[in-house]
């Protein structure tokens, strides 16, 4: 790597202080080794508490970061042979983030010095990984004339360090994402504990508990909500009153101990005095670990939402609705289960001996798979986080004006679905 015209050459190891090389190594090993003794003594605590779904998911953030490591990994061995690939300029032309003349009207109005800041921050390479002579656009987008014959290089240093940045951000922001969703949810689901304690203070004794009374289906809380009024026996009506009711109590107390009720006479009813509430934040917790990590489909998405992002398409704009589509017929659907619930109930006794009895069944969910919900949310997660990732990567990158960022009636909306 030589220069040109007085410029400074830069210095390889060879011409490097080994002070500097040094503490280059110890800041990055140090790092390293706190990041690692952290996840190390997090899951000696975890285990301690005996909190395993926790530990679990723990382990599955490891595999994360060691799927990052190996990518990053194989991103910078690849990068010079990558960089050496060759390709007529008219392949680059085609199915391009922004259009040739705004590259042009952008050049145009760098040279005039019209908003220096964010044109430079475009298209200036703030971080060369290669040496570059400052001669020709030419010779310096080509690695010092590497590529000859009027050929191109099929992917530039630079894009190869941003794509690498944006894996990472995308990476971090997911697991962000996941732990916040689960922390409330585990909030959420902890503001139902009085009720578990006022049921676990009318257990007095197991013949209490199991002793008969009759009583009237139609004028229970639970049944009064979901199978009176206008619509009752219309399925529309029904999804209809789903939908609205998962913005507002969408889990009343009723629904909790009849809920609790049918879970405990199906899988334990031996046990009346079984702590529900408890189950239900370790099968959050164990849920959790499933939702922390990127599958390989997520990863398919990636690069189709990369393949697609061309100008004029506005695919920020549009994908942005997928998860909010989604969320809502997740929402939907899980209020609609404890509907044919009630339901079922109500059709087939107008009076009941005893407590009301629901009977939960994998036959309500789509496909009859309960864990086909659990797979949206995980995409949900996963597509929300990728969308604000992508957001604020573009934004740091290239700025706000950048012709990859979108118009500004596209961002807004974008970002207030997100």
């Amino acid at each position: 790597m030589s220069g040109g015209g007085g410029a400074e050459e830069e210095a390889n190891l060879e011409f490097t202080p080994t002070w500097v090389v040094a503490a280059v190594c110890t800041v990055i090993v140090a790092i390293s080794l706190a990041a690692e003794r952290f996840l190390h003594y997090g899951g000696k605590f975890l285990k301690n508490k005996n909190q395993k779904p926790l530990y679990e998911a723990l382990q599955k953030i490891k595999e994360e970061l060691m799927l990052l490591g190996f990518i990053s990994l194989l991103l910078t061995v690849s990068q010079n042979g990558i960089t050496k690939i060759c390709v007529p300029p008219s392949v680059t032309r085609h199915m391009l983030p922004c259009s040739l003349d705004e590259k042009d009207k952008v050049t145009v109005e760098h040279l005039q010095g019209q908003d220096r800041f964010h044109f430079e921050l475009f298209f200036s390479l703030p971080r060369r990984l290669l040496a570059e002579t400052p001669g020709t656009e030419t010779h310096a987008l080509t690695k010092s004339g590497f590529c000859a014959n009027n050929k191109v290089p099929l992917l530039s240093v630079e894009a190869l360090h941003h794509l690498h940045i944006f894996i990472f951000v995308l990476a971090v922001v997911h697991v962000t994402f996941s732990v916040l969703t689960v922390v409330f949810g585990g909030a959420r689901i902890r503001q139902w504990k009085h009720w578990e304690d006022s049921i676990a203070k009318q257990n007095y004794e197991t013949d209490q508990v199991l002793k008969r009374k009759v009583v009237d289906v139609q004028q229970h809380d639970f049944i009064k909500g979901r199978f009176s009024g206008f619509g009752k026996d219309s399925a529309i009506v029904g999804w209809l009153k789903s939908f609205f009711k998962q913005f507002y109590g969408s889990v009343t107390k009723s629904d909790y101990v009849t809920l609790r009720h049918g879970f405990i006479m199906t899988h334990c009813k031996a046990n009346p005095k079984f702590n529900f509430h408890k189950y239900m934040i370790r099968a959050l917790e164990d849920d959790f670990k499933q939702v922390v990590g990127i599958s390989w489909y997520l990863w398919v998405f990636v690069v189709i939402f990369l393949l697609l992002n061309i100008n004029g398409w506005h695919t920020y704009f549009w994908i942005a609705f997928v998860p909010f589509l989604l969320l809502l017929a997740v929402g939907t659907k899980l209020e609609h289960v404890i509907t044919q619930l009630a339901h079922e109930v109500a059709e087939k006794h107008a009076a009941i001996e005893g407590e009301l009895v629901v009977q939960p069944s994998d036959d309500h969910f789509w496909f009859h798979r309960p864990h086909f919900v659990l797979f949206l949310i995980h995409f949900i997660l996963f597509q929300n986080a990728f969308e604000i990732a992508f957001f604020f990567w573009i934004w740091v990158t290239y700025g706000f004006d950048s012709c990859i960022m979108g118009q500004v009636r596209y961002i807004v909306p974008r970002l207030i679905i997100g």
